[in-house]
């Protein structure tokens, strides 16, 4: 009889843990879904959809093996953005030996859905790497389903712009320059070099570089690719058909020879405000921040977005996403990632808070917070 009455015990006692409801955002801590596990969706994106927010991300395993992709995109969905339920695999990775380019132990990061009004489709672009290649594929890919929740089909892979130039790209940039190809690197000849389409030239034919990703939707409905190029040098900007899964051709650099990745993109006020990190590989690095009066720039560079202790750092983090709040002007979250590449499964979450200082957008580290500090906006993050 005691066996019984202590499993009982048990599970009366995992299921209190479990309905326990979370009221803030605990940045850096392990956060459970519905079933008391620690979220597994990293490099996310999220998606707020009739009432409902639902949040994508790369499904990581134990070990180093997690760093590619085993599983697939893992889904979630809330409504209070604090507590989320487990939805399944989104989109799930073909079997190994399939001859898939999603197959089991490709590299599939940073995937961001949107939805599209003109089709009733949702659309999820990611990051992809080729399996067994490294990062020497730099793809970007697509995938559709009908339901927030998938399961989402893949549809295809791209090297964006092959044969295309980028907006305000000169005539006489179009040829190799004399000797540009012995130029040393990070010298101000070569960042010339790269401003006037060093690697632009080299991969007009087959597209372009595309990296660590996101995808953003304007107030018109019309939807850009951002991504990292030209070996992880430059941004480039590319316009999505109205289907949200191909691209028109109309694209542009940003920051030649900058050295961003991680690109987060939002709108306020009118403009546009891009958060980015270095290029450090797993180790996090002081994020950058860029403003925009149009989508298509000029865009100016601005100062680390980040503020107080470990701001060199991010937080020990690096950017993702910034998720508009619904129901709350000028409301934004910063979501970024604690990475750890040893043992990819248990990597953290940062999200915190963005505020503005005129253009110069604003982190504060906050141990707890909850939405009610958008409500208050002059006061701190801490609630």
């Amino acid at each position: 009889m005691k066996k019984p009455l202590l499993l009982g015990v048990l599970l009366a006692v995992a299921s209190l843990a479990q309905a326990q409801q979370r009221t803030a955002f605990e940045p850096g801590n392990v956060w459970p879904d519905n079933h008391g596990t620690h979220l597994n969706a990293h490099g996310a994106g999220a998606l707020y959809d009739h009432g409902r927010y639902y949040l994508f991300g790369e499904h990581k395993i134990a070990g180093r093996a997690g760093n590619s992709a085993q599983v697939g995109v893992h889904c979630y969905s809330s409504k209070d953005l604090y507590n989320w339920q487990d939805e399944g695999i989104a989109l799930a990775v073909a079997p190994a030996g399939s001859g898939s380019e999603i197959e089991k132990g490709c590299v599939l990061e940073r995937p961001k859905v949107v939805f599209n009004k003109k089709t009733g489709q949702y659309v999820m672009w990611f990051h992809l790497e080729l399996k067994g290649q490294g990062y020497a594929a730099a793809r970007t890919a697509v995938a559709v389903s009908s339901k927030a929740t998938g399961p989402y089909r893949y549809v295809r892979s791209y090297r964006p712009g092959a044969g295309q130039w980028p907006l305000g790209y000169q005539e006489g940039w179009k040829q190799p320059q004399p000797g540009e190809a012995a130029l040393k690197w990070w010298t101000p000849e070569w960042r010339t070099a790269v401003a006037q389409g060093l690697f632009v030239r080299r991969d007009f034919d087959k597209g372009q570089m595309a990296r660590d990703m996101t995808i953003f939707v304007d107030d018109d409905g019309k939807a850009y690719h951002v991504a990292s190029s030209e070996e992880n040098l430059t941004l480039h900007l590319a316009e999505l058909t109205d289907d949200y899964q191909g691209f028109t051709g109309k694209w542009a650099t940003i920051a030649p020879a900058g050295h961003n990745e991680a690109p987060a993109l939002c709108k306020r006020g009118g403009k546009y405000y891009l958060i980015t990190s270095g290029c450090t590989g797993w180790a996090p690095n002081a994020a950058r921040s860029f403003v925009a009066s149009f989508i298509w720039g000029p865009w100016q560079q601005l100062g680390n977005p980040a503020t107080g202790a470990d701001a060199d750092s991010t937080y020990h983090s690096q950017s993702t996403y910034i998720l508009p709040v619904a129901g709350k002007k000028d409301a934004f979250i910063f979501m970024a990632d604690r990475w750890t590449p040893s043992n990819p499964i248990d990597g953290g979450y940062i999200w915190l808070p963005l505020s503005f200082e005129g253009d110069q957008p604003r982190l504060r580290w906050a141990d707890r917070w909850t939405l009610g500090v958008f409500d208050q906006p002059k006061s701190g993050a801490a609630q």
